[in-house]
C-alpha cells in the first residue's frame, strides 16, 4: 500500500462524521460521493475507490479536496438549484392579477404588455419565452378568437344565396 499524503489523512472523528452522514443520507448521488470519501479515509487506493464508486481516480482527489476545504456541506449540498426564477410564484401572480381581470372581462391580453410589466418588476430585459413559462406556471392558456366560424358557408354558397334573395325580392 502506498503512503498517503497528510492532506488525505482523516481523524477518527471525521470518519465517524462521514459514516453518520451516510446513514442519514437518502440521495443516491450524494451516497456515491460519501462512500468514495469514506473509502479513501479508510486508506483505500484511488483506483480501488474509483472502481467501487464508478468515479475516475482523479475525481476522488477532487472530492477529498472539496471535503477538506468545505466540510460535509461541500459534498452533501446540491449546488445546482433548479429555481432560477426572477421572483416567487406569488410575486408572479401579483403581477399577472390586473391582466387576469382584463382577460376575465373579455378583453384581449397581449404578451408584450405582460412582458413590459414583468421587465419593470425585475428591472432587466427578459425574453417572451420566459413570459410564456410564467403564464404556463400560473395556469394560463393561450386562447385566441377564431378568424371565422367553423360552420360558416363558403364564399360560393354565400354568393349564390345573395343572388337568390335579390331575385325573390323583385
Amino acid at each position: 500500500m502506498m503512503k498517503m499524503s497528510t492532506r488525505y489523512k482523516f481523524s477518527a472523528e471525521e470518519i465517524a462524521e462521514i459514516q453518520e452522514a451516510r446513514r442519514k443520507n437518502t440521495d443516491k448521488r450524494v451516497e456515491r460521493r460519501l462512500k468514495a470519501i469514506e473509502m479513501r479515509a479508510l486508506g483505500q487506493s484511488l483506483e480501488d475507490v474509483g472502481h467501487a464508486c464508478e468515479y475516475h481516480p482523479s475525481y476522488i482527489t477532487t472530492l477529498v479536496a472539496k471535503y477538506r476545504d468545505g466540510g460535509l456541506t461541500a459534498i452533501v449540498d446540491n449546488h445546482y438549484r433548479g429555481n432560477r426564477r426572477n421572483m416567487s410564484v406569488e410575486e408572479e401572480a401579483a403581477i399577472l392579477e390586473p391582466f387576469r381581470k382584463e382577460a376575465e372581462a373579455g378583453k384581449l391580453v397581449e404578451i408584450s404588455e405582460i412582458k413590459a410589466a414583468y421587465q419593470k418588476a425585475v428591472d432587466h430585459p427578459i425574453s417572451e419565452a420566459q413570459i410564456y413559462y410564467v403564464l404556463h406556471r400560473q395556469g394560463w392558456r393561450k386562447i385566441m378568437p377564431r378568424s371565422r366560424h367553423p360552420k360558416k358557408a363558403d364564399e360560393e354558397v354565400i354568393a349564390t344565396s345573395k343572388k337568390l334573395t335579390r331575385r325573390s325580392n323583385k
